[in-house]
């Protein structure tokens, strides 16, 4: 009887520990998030983040990855992250804007106690270690341990319809959260692609935003990009449908929100 109740007093108290740890790393991962979030909120209201940019740069790589443990949280967390930046320094000092290959590829965002740049945290961390000018057909082949402990596990194209780089054809900035990301991401595509596209029914052709170009590895390629037309809506049929591509505009255009 002793043993019995020894027994039923281990498994209680193993028990307990484990749901413990599931919540700590629940409630890690939502404080992170809702950092995140907040971070974008004051910046849309005007308030000052310099506390959140604190806490951001003194946290911990270790304390950071095991926050985030799904790609939901890190979509949500990186997205939210790379948006708030975007219209915090442009606001500050639009000129850098001027140079756009020096303005992305610069180090100037410190996170977990590393300063990334914002093609680390789009190319490497968001879409899984692509190579910035690869098409998204070519990994990189040596990305560093801050990348491989804290990106993405598995690419997700409807990115390119979330992330805002401050050009007037970028889409909207929204505040995502781990628990609607998906619901957010279908939609704010959807949107966007009725925006940007222009089909005519009498040629069968279709005029795309540029991003199904730059980054048509993510998307499939052609026959991926109709796919993801069709189901959008866009197009009546993937068949014998021929697409072009439309010039961008990078005019700066800040202050570009949206509710998802």
């Amino acid at each position: 009887m002793k043993r019995k109740t020894k027994n039923i007093r281990f498994f209680t108290t193993l028990f307990t520990i484990i749901l413990t740890v599931v919540s700590m790393t629940a409630q890690q991962g939502k404080d992170y998030n809702t950092l995140s979030e907040d971070f974008l909120l004051k910046i849309k209201n005007g308030e000052d983040v310099s506390a959140i940019q604190e806490q951001l740069a003194n946290s911990s790589l270790e304390d950071l990855e095991s926050a985030l443990p799904t790609d939901q949280e890190k979509l949500a967390f990186w997205v939210n992250i790379y948006n708030g930046y975007i219209q915090l320094i442009l606001s500050d000092t639009p000129e850098l804007y001027n140079d756009r290959r020096d303005f992305f590829s610069r180090e100037q965002i410190t996170i977990a106690g590393e300063t990334v740049s914002f093609a680390k945290i789009e190319h490497g961390i968001i879409r899984k270690s692509q190579w910035p000018l690869g098409l998204g057909l070519i990994r990189k082949w040596f990305p560093n341990k801050f990348e491989r402990k804290l990106r993405v596990d598995t690419r997700d194209y409807r990115v390119h319809f979330a992330l805002n780089c401050g050009a007037k054809d970028c889409p909207p900035v929204a505040i995502y959260s781990p628990e609607h990301i998906n619901e957010q991401f279908n939609k704010g595509t959807q949107e966007y692609l009725v925006k940007t596209t222009t089909y005519t029914a009498e040629n069968k052709s279709v005029a795309v935003t540029s991003l199904f170009s730059w980054f048509r590895g993510d998307f499939g390629s052609k026959k991926g990009v109709k796919k993801i037309l069709k189901e959008n809506q866009i197009i009546p049929t993937t068949k014998d449908i021929e697409i072009t591509y439309k010039s961008y505009d990078w005019t700066l255009d800040l202050d570009n929100w949206t509710n998802l």
